[in-house]
């Protein structure tokens, strides 16, 4: 992923109001390591139920508000994150809804989908097994989980975007 600025993030949301996106908490960028991404999530410190994807789409940055259930999974499920899809235990996994862009988001309509908690769907994507003669080269193992994730994090964009 290349890097981003705070005004290119704040600058690309789709689907929410102006006031929203100056109230937004931005992570620490100077931080990221920005080549190890497929995107930019995190949870906003001051609104425990907001969090954000930015990605870039076509040569420009796109984000997304995400807010989060208030419920969570019952203990002792397994779940699994509909973007990078990793199993993992269901307090790990949220609902997510993100409104839709245009008057179809003022109107309450609203695309969801469970993606990992934390928004850490690129770090996760990068954990694979030792390399050996059973298993393919761990490079291409990330290199075809970030393919897919990408495609899903479109496709779910597409979503938003689309007209009630």
């Amino acid at each position: 992923m290349l890097p981003l600025t705070e005004s290119e993030i704040r600058a690309s949301f789709t689907n929410t109001s102006a006031h929203e996106i100056a109230r937004m908490t931005l992570p620490g960028l100077h931080e990221i390591v920005w080549e190890d991404r497929e995107f930019l999530g995190w949870r906003d410190a001051h609104a425990i139920h907001r969090g954000y994807i930015v990605y870039w789409r076509d040569d420009r940055p796109v984000g997304i508000l995400l807010k989060a259930a208030g419920s969570r999974m019952r203990p002792g499920i397994s779940a699994m994150c509909s973007l990078c899809r990793t199993p993992l235990p269901g307090g790990q996994v949220t609902l997510f809804t993100a409104p839709r862009a245009g008057q179809a988001g003022i109107d309450g309509s609203t695309i969801g989908t469970y993606i990992c908690s934390d928004l850490t769907c690129s770090m996760l994507i990068r954990i694979v097994p030792p390399k050996s003669d059973m298993q393919p080269d761990p490079a291409d193992v990330i290199a075809s989980r970030a393919e897919g994730l990408s495609s899903r994090l479109n496709s779910f964009t597409d979503d938003v975007l689309r007209a009630g």
